[in-house]
């Protein structure tokens, strides 16, 4: 494999939940993959990830003044490809990330 060439990679799918009653409101979560953020939507989203390697997949919400809600998980290549993130209905707790 030379340097041009693609690593290979793998698609993940994250269902981001949040609660039907929380004290705050307009807050949208942040993804981290492999140390980088972005930022995401309530529901089912994909991301592309190295096929070959260990990655850390985390979540957290931020209200302008404070992070909040945060979770985070190993993901291992033979792992199954689905997470599921559950954020918390208080803004000062943390949510919680499993393998589906």
């Amino acid at each position: 494999m030379t340097e041009t060439d693609p690593k290979p990679t793998r698609r993940i799918e994250l269902t981001l939940h949040r609660p039907w009653f929380a004290l705050y409101w307009g807050i949208k979560p942040t993804l981290v993959v492999g140390g980088r953020g972005q930022p995401a939507q309530w529901g089912v989203g994909t991301w592309q990830v190295p096929a070959d390697e260990t990655v850390t997949v985390g979540v957290y919400l931020f209200n302008r003044v404070w992070r909040f809600g945060q979770a985070e998980v190993a993901l291992e290549p033979q792992q199954a490809p689905a997470l599921e993130y559950r954020a918390p209905a208080l803004p000062f707790v943390r949510g919680r990330i499993r393998l589906n």
